[in-house]
């Protein structure tokens, strides 16, 4: 995917605000072919974050906001996406505003994430205690899934 691909991909921001994301740097290195969702947040403005996934065969981008404050590292949090378990520090909550006039009025929607929006490589490396005695390939696909299926569901209610 190129960076142009990438910045035309995003379906709740402005074409300048898309522009003025800073992308990662080893862009046309990812392994595209197996990569369920790219996520990152910009180096150069911490607050804002990406997801780009494939939908029906071209990407779909999101751009996203954490939120300012953290929550404690004494506390375990839950990434709703890839559903791991972290400690608070970890996990941000991140709004995206909506695709279309819904968004231009400012209405935005929320879900806490892995605050490094990492939450791909970590479905496939990190596998729960109880699912350690099957194959890791094979439950790695399925996590892999399953977190698809949740972004999906997530950006279908960016796009409501």
């Amino acid at each position: 995917m190129t960076e142009q691909q990438v910045r035309r991909s995003f379906v709740n921001c402005s074409k300048g605000e898309a522009n003025s994301a800073t992308l990662p740097r080893d862009l046309g290195d990812l392994p595209w072919g197996t990569l369920d969702v790219l996520g990152w947040r910009d180096p150069k403005a911490p607050l804002r974050g990406y997801l780009v996934v494939q939908r029906e065969g071209r990407p779909v981008g999101i751009a996203l906001r954490a939120a300012e404050s953290r929550m404690s590292a004494r506390r375990t949090v839950m990434c709703l996406l890839c559903r791991s378990t972290q400690p608070g520090d970890a996990v941000s909550l991140f709004t995206a505003r909506r695709a279309g006039e819904a968004g231009r009025n400012g209405n935005t929607v929320g879900t806490y994430v892995c605050a490094d929006l990492g939450c791909a490589a970590r479905v496939r490396t990190d596998i729960p205690p109880w699912l350690r005695e099957r194959d890791p390939a094979e439950v790695g696909e399925e996590l892999a899934a399953e977190l698809r299926h949740r972004v999906e569901e997530f950006l279908a209610a960016v796009l409501r």
